[in-house]
């Protein structure tokens, strides 16, 4: 039987939950439109104790980006095993998961945080500490294409390939949460059609682009997505 007796939490504990509490409402609200009463009352505790782990909301709201931007940096993640095609694929259904779950907070962590505090402290920090999370993700995200083309330096095309498609598909999934107007699958697959077509246009330019596309390529199976856009762009011509 039940004593009614709620447990003590440890303060890291407590911590954590309430950065879970809040990242729950501010995947669901925006940032601005979620109070710390109602943090306090989603974690069953007073208002005043919030503060006595938090200095406020930025700070807590801040943790919560942290939690956020290493979650969607994971997403990335993909064991090196079939073609590379299908692993970005997995990974862009993986993303798109994380935007689907996350819309408003998706949005706010890519566009630098929350307005302005009322009280205007620590504005400059934040929006330093907001740029600095959402740098880091853009790295994981370039850093593990890298690692599954098997390539350790990145030249400079081929940096501005992987960048330049890591920016697309967050402004992608950016305009895609603004009324959701295309199916999510259709762009998830439209995405990867995008990786090789930067890696293709590049390849024009490029001999060790172009070489490293013939690499790519030889390893795709014929009903893959990198196929399916061969497909689909000799269909056009005829």
């Amino acid at each position: 039987m039940s004593t009614g007796v709620r447990r003590r939490m440890g303060v890291e504990e407590r911590r954590q939950q309430l950065i879970g509490v809040a990242l729950d409402l501010f995947s669901r609200r925006s940032p601005d439109e979620v109070s710390i009463d109602e943090i306090a009352a989603a974690a069953g505790i007073s208002r005043p104790l919030v503060y006595h782990y938090f200095p406020g909301k930025l700070s807590l709201y801040e943790a919560a980006l942290k939690r956020a931007s290493d979650d969607l940096a994971a997403r990335f993640t993909e064991p090196r095993e079939g073609p590379l095609g299908a692993r970005l694929l997995r990974v862009m259904r993986r993303f798109f998961d994380f935007v689907d779950d996350h819309g408003p907070g998706f949005s706010a962590l890519m566009r630098g945080g929350p307005a302005v505090p009322a009280d205007g402290v620590g504005t400059k920090d934040h929006a330093s500490t907001a740029n600095a999370l959402i740098d880091s993700v853009r790295q994981a995200a370039f850093d593990q294409i890298l690692t599954h083309l098997e390539v350790t330096e990145a030249s400079p095309r081929l940096e501005l390939v992987v960048r330049s498609w890591v920016s697309l598909a967050e402004s992608t999934a950016l305009l895609w949460l603004d009324g959701r107007r295309i199916p999510r699958a259709e762009l998830e697959r439209q995405l990867v059609h995008d990786f090789a077509a930067l890696a293709a246009v590049s390849a024009a330019y490029d001999e060790e682009m172009a070489a490293l596309l013939k690499k790519i390529v030889k390893d795709e199976p014929a009903d893959g997505p990198f196929a399916e856009l061969i497909g689909r762009l000799v269909s056009l011509g005829s």
